[in-house]
């Protein structure tokens, strides 16, 4: 049995994967890219084969990697995460500079970039792992953390394009159980306890003008029992 679940606590970046020229250039968000070799430093990128980037990384044979920070505006997530640069150009008006191979990186929304030369392509079904050696990295900014997949997913409420490798169909996911609570209110002038369990239905969601059934009093006299 496969709990879907579990995949979410596996740990990832959210980086900006691009690839191109100084002519056209292409990219998309990736949170599947890693190092796998200290000497040399060599990173792997997996890619879906619908992806308009694979075509421009298997002409260059180079990519560049920017690393995202948590507070990079919105319209980059929907720029290169939600969007084909078959219908527009992806790279035009942002700030860009050109690598050692000449691949476009994406400085906007960045803290680092990296740069590597493509050394294996491997086939992996519905995607491809694009394996190179980095030959230039940078800093951009040291004052702000790394976005992770984790904070885009919860406290940005992101979700994974179908194109990621880590898209999960909702059908897949076991549906969460909520717990309901329920409070007890007090009337603070003949005592009278409203509780929600009994009476199905939040002290909160009653009309303004409901009032005490027993001396008439108005929401306003009623207090929650555990705030005391």
């Amino acid at each position: 049995m496969i709990n879907f679940e579990a995949l979410f606590k596996i740990s990832y970046g959210l980086y900006i994967v691009c690839s191109g020229d100084n002519e056209r250039g292409n990219g998309f968000i990736s949170n599947s890219v890693f190092q796998v070799t200290s000497e040399p430093p060599t990173f792997a990128l997996c890619c879906s084969k619908n992806n308009y980037t694979v075509e421009f990384i298997t002409r260059s044979k180079a990519f560049s990697v920017s690393i995202l920070h948590t507070e990079v505006p919105q319209d980059i997530f929907m720029r290169f995460g939600y969007k084909t640069g078959k219908e527009f150009n992806k790279l035009e008006g942002l700030d860009l500079k050109y690598g050692e191979t000449g691949v476009p990186i994406i400085l906007n929304g960045s803290i680092a970039f990296l740069e590597c030369r493509v050394d294996q392509t491997i086939n992996v079904g519905t995607h491809l792992l694009f394996i190179g050696e980095l030959i230039q990295s940078e800093i951009i900014d040291d004052t702000k953390d790394p976005m992770t997949y984790l904070y885009y997913r919860q406290t940005r409420k992101g979700v994974a394009p179908k194109n990621a490798p880590t898209y999960i169909e909702r059908s897949k996911l076991q549906p969460k159980v909520q717990t309901l609570t329920f409070k007890k209110y007090e009337c603070t002038a003949c005592g009278y306890i409203y509780d929600e369990a009994v009476e199905g239905k939040a002290f909160a969601d009653l009309p303004a003008d409901w009032t005490c059934p027993n001396c008439g009093s108005g929401k306003e006299f009623f207090i929650e029992m555990n705030s005391r």
